[in-house]
């Protein structure tokens, strides 16, 4: 097996100048480095990673934890290609370890990122609470942050989506276009997400004057099925309503399914509004107006962040980052558009006067 001193010995340098060249720190001349790199080639030398890495105290590696609930979905590719192809820009690996079902699992996992020797961690939890990941954080020697989480003693180190506020301005887009009986489909039980958009919805009812009615609230589990199971015990449940906020695309595409069996048209007969805007989102028909998480943007700023903890430097907390409503064809008037029209234009000649 070839070692770093043979590739010395072919290069005409001594094997620290080959560990320099390799490791990538301290000043080596272009020369001596074209003459290193090219003895690793023409001797197929790979370095010993383990040995590098107690040398360096890097592995140039960043572990990401999440639980395999979420793999069987577009917003999982889409967060992994994200981190993926901005820790291929950091010149890192990605590691990607399984949290699996529960609480301890995801522990588990987050410590074989450390054990693994990751230079710093992004963890997207579901079953640790906020509590939980709190106490953890000072127990972890590498930098880390944590998606989708409001951390409460450990704030810059998380960054968050804005969900509650987010829902609030997408159902009190439906009530302007004239819709009061609206239904909302749930997330999983227990998911942050999930409460935080019903946190949203529960909101801008408040905000309208318009009083929650439970027979319109279901329960979701994030799926496509969870969603035409909930739009058809809606259905059965036989109260009046002219639009269906769902938690989350897949469970919209579900309800369009039930809707459809149904007889009734989106959105002639039944407005649907959802979240995420997976891909498919604009080639349905009708295409899905949904709010546009910034998951792009989330996993961004917790590279810079990251980037900040290796350097030493001090990290501030993060804002809360804001959705994007995508208006398409899946939401028309409501049957009070006539009475917004009208309050609309009582307003506008008042603000004229």
């Amino acid at each position: 097996m070839t070692t770093m001193l043979d590739v010395a010995r072919r290069a005409g340098v001594s094997k620290a100048t080959v560990s320099r060249v390799l490791a990538g720190h301290g000043y080596v001349s272009k020369t001596v480095r074209d003459k290193v790199m090219s003895a690793v080639e023409e001797m197929g030398y790979r370095p010993n990673l383990l040995a590098r890495n107690l040398a360096t105290n890097r592995s140039q590696s960043i572990g990401l934890m999440v639980p395999n609930t979420l793999y069987n979905g577009p917003f999982f590719s889409e967060l992994l290609y994200q981190v993926a192809t901005l820790t291929e820009q950091l010149g890192s690996q990605l590691v990607l370890a399984d949290g699996k079902h529960t609480a301890e699992q995801e522990r588990q996992a987050i410590h074989f990122l450390v054990d693994s020797r990751c230079d710093a961690l992004i963890l997207y939890p579901r079953s640790l609470s906020v509590e939980e990941i709190d106490e953890l954080i000072p127990t972890i020697s590498k930098p880390l942050l944590v998606l989708n989480r409001r951390l409460k003693k450990f704030p810059h180190y998380a960054v968050c989506a804005d969900h509650e506020k987010d829902t609030l301005q997408a159902v009190s887009y439906l009530i302007n276009q004239g819709h009061r009986e609206i239904a909302f489909i749930k997330g999983l039980t227990g998911s942050h997400t999930g409460l935080s958009r019903l946190n949203g919805y529960l909101a801008a009812l408040q905000l309208h004057g318009i009083a929650p009615q439970p027979e319109l609230m279901l329960e979701g589990g994030w799926t496509n099925e969870s969603g035409r199971q909930a739009a058809v015990e809606l259905l059965q449940r036989k109260a009046p309503f002219s639009a269906i906020v769902a938690s989350n695309d897949d469970m919209a595409i579900g309800a369009i399914c039930a809707l459809t069996t149904a007889g009734l048209k989106v959105p002639d007969d039944v407005s649907l509004l959802s979240f995420d805007d997976i891909p498919v989102a604009a080639f349905l028909t009708p295409a899905l107006t949904t709010v546009r998480v910034p998951v792009d943007k989330m996993v961004s700023s917790a590279m810079m962040q990251l980037a900040k903890m290796l350097d030493g430097e001090k990290v501030e907390p993060l804002a809360l980052m804001p959705g994007e409503l995508i208006r398409r064809q899946s939401v028309g008037s409501g049957p009070y558009g006539d009475l917004v029209s009208a309050k609309d234009n009582k307003t506008s000649k008042g603000s004229l006067s």
